[in-house]
């Protein structure tokens, strides 16, 4: 059932329709892409998805001159292979990407194709701002934080880069520009470790009296900033970010990047840390909201969202820009921190009637938020229903804006331009296949989902139509069709990673008997 906020919100958007001819068609010249990729953010986190204790006006704003997605999936309930499968129209389990520690070796090749590569061979600027989370140096020579960083950002297409490696409750707590860590002193050097405690700095584990909020499920290292991460670390003490000012000056170094390169094309990847933990809200949007601190570091992230949109207008190149808003995967609101996030809520449900949350195959673990704006194209915004999954960004940029690719250089890609010029879109991709952080795979095919036998986990089948929620498995029911699924994902994935159809079948009988 689709959320009734959108339908109330944008109910008299789905009468209109927007021309048919391609935008490649009608392209005067090169828009500017902005991909605006939030981090945990749900699938009923914002107004115009039904949010009603979290104020989001900048987005709610945005979605009523958009095409607002009702059907959308990231590729992975994961960060990683979610960026990963993103940048490289690539499934990310084909490469073993799973959430990656900040030292691990960079997960995408130089050699491959990516977004801002095939931006910038197209005359585009590419630029990265936020989080990075795909891994830094080599398998052979290991990421050095107090020498150049060349195994990077920089190596897959992106002109200009400032990020933070990994994630904002893993060490090391430093932003990077370009090749180099921001405000590093040579007489401080960092180091990092995963596996053992290293420095004299204090941990959560050993001094808990240090905190300023006490940690959940392991994340009981290093103490910055009065909170504990994953890992530990030592050194770097100039170049430490500040958790409350750590969206301000993410934000700071997009807008600053936006009005330089105004007046020449370019492709922004925009990736703050909102809303993932430790939620820091700035002391603007703290106790703001009425869903606790996860409202408050939403309603921040809108803010954001908001102060862009209004350099892009400034700038006077808001009308040709195109912008996508996403999410990198679901939340999980209690995960590794006991900020009060769960206790202090207040109703607000993140997943609406979706099972499942960050981790899970299931709905709420990879049905995202989606909103596509391009002001200079779109004069009648409309509701797209059809599932998309935006692993297909590379050839539907390829395909919408006419840049030059090869169906090799696409890889998993496929386009679905259709879908941002129709309504009724003929169908642009037979099946959806997500995957959870381990690989495991999910398909959807049209009103069917199916879930392979996982560990410790019998097979799934739901009806999306009749069960959105996915209460009620259907897979003695229609064994026949879960087993044409389950060759459909054979057919794309490596076999061997899967039990055989047979097996797999003869058990379920089994167990039914």
């Amino acid at each position: 059932m689709m959320n009734t906020k959108i339908i109330s919100f944008t109910g008299i958007l789905t009468t209109l329709s927007i021309a048919h001819t391609s935008y490649a068609q009608q392209a005067e010249q090169h828009p500017n892409v902005i991909i605006i990729l939030a981090d945990d953010i749900g699938y009923t986190d914002l107004g115009c998805y039904g949010a009603k204790k979290i104020k989001t006006p900048a987005i709610d704003q945005l979605a009523r001159q958009s095409i607002i997605f009702t059907n959308a999936y990231a590729p992975a309930s994961t960060s990683s292979p979610s960026r990963y499968a993103l940048l490289t129209g690539e499934y990310a389990w084909r490469k073993n990407v799973g959430i990656l520690p900040a030292d691990a070796p960079l997960t995408i090749s130089p050699a491959t194709t990516t977004l801002p590569e095939m931006f910038r061979r197209n005359g585009y600027q590419t630029a990265i701002v936020g989080k990075w989370h795909l891994g830094l140096g080599t398998k052979d020579i290991p990421v050095d934080f107090n020498r150049e960083i060349k195994e990077g950002p920089l190596a897959i297409g992106f002109d200009y880069a400032y990020y933070f490696p990994a994630t904002n409750d893993r060490v090391p707590c430093i932003y990077i520009n370009n090749e180099k860590v921001d405000g590093l002193t040579p007489n401080d050097p960092i180091n990092v470790s995963y596996k053992q405690k290293i420095g004299s700095d204090g941990t959560g584990k050993e001094n808990p009296d240090k905190l300023i909020m006490k940690p959940h499920l392991g994340h009981d290292g290093t103490i910055i900033n009065g909170i504990s991460r994953i890992g530990w670390m030592s050194g770097g003490n100039s170049a430490r970010w500040q958790d409350d000012k750590m969206g301000e000056h993410l934000l700071n170094k997009t807008i600053s990047y936006i009005k330089k390169h105004a007046d020449s094309p370019f492709f922004l990847y925009y990736a703050p840390h909102n809303a993932h933990e430790p939620r820091v809200p700035s002391p603007a949007f703290k106790n703001k909201s009425k869903a606790g601190i996860y409202g408050d570091v939403i309603e921040e992230f809108d803010y954001y969202v908001g102060k862009i949109i209004q350099t892009l207008k400034e700038t006077g190149i808001y009308e040709n820009t195109i912008i996508v808003l996403s999410s990198d995967n679901a939340p999980m609101i209690k995960e590794g921190y006991q900020d009060g996030a769960l206790e202090n809520i207040n109703g607000h449900n993140p997943y609406g009637n979706l099972r499942g949350e960050k981790y899970s195959l299931h709905e709420g673990g990879n049905k995202v938020p989606f909103i596509f704006s391009w002001p200079q194209k779109i004069k009648r915004p409309f509701i797209q229903t059809q599932p998309f999954i935006y692993l297909d960004m590379l050839a539907t940029f390829a395909d919408m804006l006419n840049l030059p690719i090869t169906k090799k250089e696409l890889k998993d890609s496929r386009s679905g331009a259709s879908l941002f010029t129709q309504v009724q879109a003929p169908l642009y991709r037979e099946y959806i296949m997500t995957q959870n952080n381990g690989g495991e795979i999910a398909i959807r095919k049209g009103k069917w989902k199916f879930l392979p036998q996982r560990k410790n986990k019998n097979a799934e089948l739901y009806n999306l139509e009749n069960d959105p929620s996915e209460l009620h498995n259907l897979i003695f029911a229609y064994p026949q069709l879960a087993q044409k699924l389950k060759i459909e994902i054979e057919q794309v994935y490596n076999k061997n990673n899967l039990k055989s159809a047979t097996k797999l079948f003869s058990v379920l009988l089994a167990s039914k008997r």
